[in-house]
């Protein structure tokens, strides 16, 4: 069998790793031969193709990005995208598809296993904001940046006596910045799926310097104030339709500095949190779902998303990760409101 294999959306910690996993099995256990797409897909969409084979993977376990390249391209907004994607597919000879990606990548696989193209997802996301499995790769590499961030500029906060706010990623789930926010010690966390109070935001922080000690204040980029709408970087949409967030935490610091009369600052992790190695979690969740993958293509089970469901990594169909978004339920909040302001 002939198998292409393609890598979708933002780049995540662990891609390289499901790629080295799919192919070193299904060379070596099964005799399949393989191709990558390259840049998501606009590979199988203009044919853009690389040698994907034992040598190709060796060595690339620990290394973030991804070998295949990648983009936003969306084949269902083009013209014929998809008759020129079976068209290319059958060129060259590749009999089914890989497809490592996220909320916008694997949407377009399952439409694809609907239309007759046999597909294989892998979720990928540092926003771990897909269905159906407990965790995404990339997420926990994206926490442990964020959370040293946070340890690190405690002692700034501290030493200066000025509010630090950190804005991460998170355009609809609030994942990293809840995991994030409790594993470094922030004293308050917003997130996209409860709308925040900027007084009471204040009051926390003035509660936090009663005590002599700095408030850190984590926020997701897609987190929005009661009586506002979300912060935009621009008007402009991608081929997904989504918006550029970005600014909510310089907004955020200019109201507290206001409200409180303390110097406030900001911290914008944004791409440093998807670059760099992955963590040895992620290295082997990606390792576990590549192997699943390629047996699962092995077996002609088309129309799968692979998932871990707790220790076990399953098969499931591809709308359980893509139909709806998974966002932080309210009593993971409520957890978290227990230390704020203190």
């Amino acid at each position: 069998m002939r198998i292409g294999v393609l890598t979708g959306g933002g780049d995540c910690p662990g891609l390289n790793a499901v790629i080295r996993a799919v192919v070193r099995k299904g060379v070596s256990a099964y005799g399949h031969e393989f191709v990558g797409f390259r840049d998501g897909w606009k590979g199988p969409l203009e044919g853009l193709t690389k040698p994907l084979g034992i040598a190709e993977v060796r060595g690339i376990l620990p290394r973030g990005g991804t070998i295949l390249g990648s983009s936003r391209t969306n084949p269902f907004k083009i013209e014929g995208g998809v008759e020129k994607i079976k068209a290319n597919l059958a060129e060259q000879g590749v009999d089914a598809l890989v497809a490592i990606g996220g909320e916008d990548t694997l949407g377009v696989a399952t439409k694809l296993a609907e239309l007759g193209v046999n597909v294989v997802g892998v979720p990928k996301t540092i926003d771990n904001d897909l269905n159906g499995t407990d965790y995404t790769f990339g997420f926990d590499t994206a926490v442990n940046i964020a959370m040293e961030a946070i340890d690190r500029l405690h002692t700034t906060a501290e030493s200066h006596h000025r509010t630090l706010v950190v804005e991460v990623m998170g355009r609809h789930a609030g994942w990293i910045a809840l995991h994030a926010g409790l594993a470094g010690g922030a004293n308050v966390i917003l997130l996209p799926e409860r709308q925040f109070d900027v007084e009471q935001v204040a009051t926390y922080v003035t509660k936090r310097f009663q005590v002599e000690y700095a408030p850190i204040v984590v926020v997701a980029e897609g987190a929005q104030p009661l009586d506002g709408q979300m912060v935009l970087h621009n008007q402009e949409l991608d081929s997904f339709g989504h918006v550029r967030l970005g600014g909510i935490g310089q907004w955020l610091a200019e109201q507290l500095e206001e409200k409180t009369g303390k110097e406030a600052r900001t911290v914008v992790l944004g791409h440093i949190q998807r670059g760099g190695t992955p963590t040895a979690f992620d290295r082997v969740l990606s390792t576990r779902f590549g192997l699943q993958a390629i047996d699962a293509v092995h077996e002609g089970d088309f129309g799968k998303m692979v998932a871990l469901r707790g220790t076990d990594v399953v098969r499931i169909p591809l709308i359980e990760g893509t139909g709806e978004l998974k966002t932080v339920p309210l009593e993971r909040y409520e957890e978290a409101e227990v230390f704020f302001g203190s």
